[in-house]
């Protein structure tokens, strides 16, 4: 059954990638027509988030950015797809690293996490692994269609990126270490952690939640350099991506400072242009679970 289903879906998933940049946006047009008007994927969801975080902002506001929301995420999702047709010249015009020099440096000296979040197109970033010497690493969640999943390895390994699940990713990075092989870790580091895995409880938002500390232990016991990466959408198809230091020596940080650092740079980011974040997850599903101690 998956075979059929990938057989089935990767000829219309090509045809996506190969269309011309002028048509690719007007199929997207359609489908915003079809996720935002006739399906209305998650609105609701995306409403109470957006109300949630953003109290002080008017019902028009909110629905201006919503609106906005969802045409750009049908963008970056199918941008996803164009992927498998891009070539590293298109990708070089459409996603510009402004400062690479930061973490050319950087890997000079030691290995180093780069922690992104769903905003503006996380999918393209892989290109960044075009740009140094070390190996390059991008962490991700294996698709349940094996097909698939081996489609992604290919089209992440034509820009250098080799994937590693969260399971595979602590025995990595400390295999990596042991033998010397300097590398970056791509890593998606905004999602919301099972209570049954929460550390720690930060404010991202202005919103106390639990959030992922996988990053930051790995970064204080290997003392690894930590380098947010920031993407802005320019316009239409067009991405800026700049490095953003947060320590370039994780041993010597204090506990849940890297943590809280990224998702200071992250929450400024958002608050920049709410309309390119990822709203549509209940990332804040957890908030009225915080722990006694840290209502004190």
């Amino acid at each position: 059954m998956q075979l059929l289903v990938y057989i089935l879906a990767y000829p219309f998933l090509w045809l996506i990638s190969v269309l011309p940049f002028s048509l690719f946006y007007l199929f997207s047009d359609f489908a915003f027509f079809l996720v935002y008007t006739v399906f209305g994927y998650r609105k609701k969801v995306v409403l109470e988030n957006l109300q949630l975080v953003f109290p002080e902002k008017s019902e028009e506001e909110i629905m201006q950015i919503r609106r906005k929301f969802y045409a750009h995420m049908c963008d970056v999702f199918l941008e996803m797809i164009k992927t498998m047709g891009m070539t590293k010249q298109t990708m070089e015009k459409r996603f510009k690293i402004m400062n690479i020099e930061v973490l050319r440096e950087i890997e000079k000296e030691k290995s180093c996490i780069v922690p992104i979040t769903h905003y503006a197109n996380w999918e393209w970033n892989v290109c960044v692994n075009n740009y140094f010497e070390s190996k390059g690493y991008a962490v991700y969640q294996k698709i349940q269609n094996k097909y698939f999943d081996a489609l992604v390895k290919r089209i992440r390994a034509k820009w250098n990126a080799t994937l590693i699940t969260q399971k595979e990713t602590v025995k990595t990075v400390i295999r990596n270490e042991q033998q010397g092989i300097r590398s970056v870790y791509g890593m998606v580091s905004d999602q919301s952690p099972m209570m049954s895995e929460a550390r720690y409880w930060g404010s991202f938002m202005g919103i106390t939640v639990p959030v992922h500390t996988g990053m930051e232990v790995l970064a204080r016991k290997l003392d690894l350099a930590v380098v947010f990466l920031k993407v802005s959408k320019v316009k239409r198809g067009f991405y800026e991506a700049e490095f953003i230091p947060i320590t370039t020596a994780g041993g010597q940080t204090d506990e849940n400072s890297i943590t809280d650092r990224f998702l200071e740079e992250a929450e400024k980011q958002i608050r920049e242009k709410p309309e390119y974040y990822l709203w549509t997850h209940r990332r804040w599903k957890h908030r009225h679970k915080v722990p006694e101690e840290m209502l004190k």
